[in-house]
């Protein structure tokens, strides 16, 4: 199978933005996607873009993004790559697609010098659990994630006493 990746490029936002929608599908959240072709491009493209990514392509055709950002982690003084989205489209998954496009990240994090890729795994999708697992990535149950969202981030915003 003929697979060509490549760092995107802003022609590739609209393709991008599909297999993102593709992905919350899959992810069972679809309903959550809001990511808007302009807002993509803005934040990988625009004035203070800081999000990089990959998009590999089958006979021209998209089938597969990563999306990631510098990060910085604190107690170990590491920065490193957070890994947002890796998705693979259903008819190019187990080929080693998944694997090329983690490694790929990796050495362009060990090209700028980042010693260390995070992401995190919804707690069902078992299948990307064992593919990380294969690659040799470390599970951290010690941390909980939580996010100020929507409602929460502003009234956070609106607090006046500070």
């Amino acid at each position: 199978m003929d697979i060509q990746i490549r760092k995107s490029t802003p022609d590739e936002v609209p393709a991008i933005v599909r297999l993102m929608r593709d992905f919350a599908e899959y992810e069972n959240l679809g309903e959550y996607c809001e990511i808007t072709e302009a807002r993509l491009f803005d934040v990988m493209f625009g004035e203070e873009a800081f999000v990089e990514g990959l998009v590999a392509f089958h006979e021209k055709e998209p089938v597969a993004y990563a999306m990631f950002y510098p990060y910085f982690a604190s107690f170990r003084g590491q920065c490193g790559y957070y890994l947002e989205d890796i998705f693979v489209a259903e008819d190019f998954r187990r080929n080693g697609l998944g694997e090329a496009m983690v490694k790929i990240v990796a050495k362009l994090a060990h090209q700028r010098g980042y010693e260390r890729i995070d992401f995190q795994v919804l707690e069902w999708n078992d299948p990307a659990v064992k593919f990380y697992e294969k690659l040799g990535a470390v599970r951290d149950d010690s941390e909980r994630h939580f996010k100020f969202i929507d409602t929460s981030f502003t009234s956070l915003v609106a607090d006046d006493a500070v």
